[in-house]
């Protein structure tokens, strides 16, 4: 760990025309920019050359969650005030976390109506802590269809298909936000890297809204991530295992599969069959005990995955990337470009 590190020194400036707006049409026309940290060169291509970039039996790595449709419209009982949530995780099948706006208006007891697609839902609103709020529905639902899918605040008016926020390989409906960095594959692109040679495995992180959150500390040591559910299959932990063992390169799709896999070899002691909670920050001078490659996103400033690229990147070298991509049009964020750092 660096014995000095601050917020500031993680961020750039972004022009809000390079925030993307849009998908790439199609998925892995997306532009990559490629940096080889050994000779810290770099390189500008497209997903779609990705095979070319990794070896014969590389493992990729992919989390398969998918986006929840979290976003729920409603009122007050009483009054008729709108309001609306943001369901974040379930404690049983009627209990949710959620993120509430107006907060205030999520006083213990009061009752809600929301608009779903089966029709109306009645809430009581159980416990309140700043804008998180803990709703107890009348009845279960089913989060892959209840409300609408959410984008982050800074997609602004994109009315495409929301499966577009999805990855081609999402299974269960447990996220509130994509792990955007998925969202480039194709089905023929998979298919070509699996004719390559390159394997596939899947692991689960359960992705919160404070996963994207910046960084208000000073000192990003102090930063507290919120908890985050996370499963290792163990067909995954057997594929990693033997990759390692064959000195195969282990390449992460996302942030998230990098915190999980890395959470789950500090835990167990190796990547095992695994369910439970991660709260890992990754920062410059951590060490990395499973990922070798990682393909990920242009990230938001001051933020913790900022901050976990700069750690395995580099932190000069990958502002550097930064700054450069600005310079360039690369597009940011959840439907922006993305970025692949080899060793």
């Amino acid at each position: 760990m660096l014995r000095w590190m601050r917020t500031e020194d993680f961020t750039f400036d972004l022009p809000d025309h390079l925030i993307a707006q849009v998908p790439a049409e199609p998925r892995d026309d997306a532009r990559l920019m490629v940096l080889r940290i050994a000779s810290l060169e770099i390189e500008h291509r497209a997903v779609r050359d990705l095979p070319g970039l990794l070896d014969p039996g590389d493992l990729l790595v992919v989390n398969d969650t998918r986006v929840m449709a979290a976003r729920l419209f409603g009122r007050r009982a009483d009054t008729g005030g709108a309001v609306e949530a943001l369901l974040v995780r379930p404690f049983t099948d009627v209990r949710w976390e959620a993120l509430f706006r107006p907060a205030k208006r999520a006083v213990p007891g009061r009752r809600f109506v929301f608009a779903t697609s089966a029709g109306e839902l009645g809430a009581t609103a159980a416990h309140r802590e700043d804008d998180t709020v803990v709703l107890d529905f009348d009845h279960p639902f089913d989060p892959a269809t209840v409300g609408s899918v959410p984008l982050p605040p800074y997609i602004h008016a994109y009315r495409g298909d929301p499966e577009r926020y999805q990855t081609v390989y999402s299974r269960d409906a447990r996220s509130a936000a994509a792990p955007t960095a998925g969202l480039h594959f194709t089905p023929g692109l998979l298919d070509t890297l699996s004719r390559r040679g390159i394997q596939r495995a899947a692991v689960t992180l359960e992705v919160g809204p404070g996963t994207f959150k910046p960084v208000t500390v000073d000192d990003p040591r102090e930063h507290q991530l919120h908890a985050e559910h996370v499963a290792v299959p163990e067909a995954t932990a057997r594929a990693v295992f033997r990759a390692k063992a064959d000195s195969r390169r282990v390449v992460a799709v996302g942030t998230t599969v990098v915190r999980t896999l890395e959470h789950v070899a500090r835990e167990q002691g190796a990547v095992e069959p695994y369910e439970g909670w991660t709260s890992l920050r990754i920062l410059p001078g951590d060490e990395f005990r499973v990922v070798d490659v990682l393909m990920t996103n242009f990230h938001l400033p001051r933020s913790t995955l900022l901050m976990l690229v700069c750690a395995f990147g580099g932190t000069e070298f990958v502002l550097d990337a930064y700054r450069q991509a600005v310079r360039e049009g690369y597009r940011f964020y959840s439907f922006g470009d993305a970025m692949l750092l080899l060793p």
